[in-house]
């Protein structure tokens, strides 16, 4: 049988952590005096790298120097409001151990950095589990583009084809399919009018087993 993955990605498909970076993007713009509103949150947030949400609220450019410092003051913001809060979406760890003994190779593909990514993988104990774990540090191009999950296949050796994401939001969705993988809607914080069409969607992991995937795989 050819190897199979699923790559997940982490905000909001591994943990529910979107109202925590909401309170922490509001202190964050609070203390810089930059207005904001829910929507724009909605938009212009969730899914996105911090690139692109620290230009659309500053309303200019921001990278370089400037980005980095602003991007782990928010960051770090966010770590001490959530680090003592760490959970997933109900039933992922069942699900992941599920994939595990049915040979699945498994990855994490978040356009996070990787701080955040090391709180959440190390809080819930299943770094070993992981057979790949990509943050915004190792790749070029954000989400839409499909570099971080095309990497993420290389690393793990299955072929874009044999890989199934699960995603939350536009660009993520739009990443997966970009790379010619299957993808699982996680609505999580999105509805499914507001993501690309997805092969199927869920609430959380009770909603999907590792025969659904392997016969989406194998369609």
């Amino acid at each position: 049988m050819n190897q199979q993955c699923v790559i997940f990605d982490m905000d909001g498909v591994i943990c529910h952590t979107n109202p925590h970076h909401v309170k922490a993007f509001e202190a964050f713009f609070d203390k810089y005096q930059i207005p904001y509103t829910e929507q724009e949150f909605e938009e212009h947030m969730y899914g996105k790298h911090n690139g692109y949400i620290m230009s659309h609220f500053f309303k200019r450019p921001v990278k370089g120097e400037e980005l980095k410092k602003l991007e782990d003051e928010k960051e770090s913001m966010f770590r001490e409001i959530y680090k003592d809060k760490v959970e997933t979406i109900p039933y992922y760890l069942v699900f992941l151990e599920k994939l595990k003994a049915r040979n699945f190779k498994t990855a994490v593909a978040t356009s996070a950095p990787r701080a955040n990514l090391d709180l959440i993988i190390s809080s819930l104990k299943i770094e070993g589990k992981m057979d790949s774990m990509l943050s915004s540090e190792d790749v070029s191009h954000h989400k839409p583009d499909p570099e971080v999950y095309l990497k993420s296949a290389k690393l793990v050796g299955v072929s874009p084809s044999n890989c199934i994401v699960f995603e939350d939001s536009f660009s993520g969705v739009s990443a997966a399919l970009n790379a010619g993988m299957k993808v699982v809607g996680v609505l999580s914080t999105h509805t499914k009018e507001e993501l690309p069409p997805c092969d199927f969607y869920i609430y959380d992991y009770s909603d999907v087993n590792v025969d659904k995937l392997l016969g989406l795989l194998n369609s």
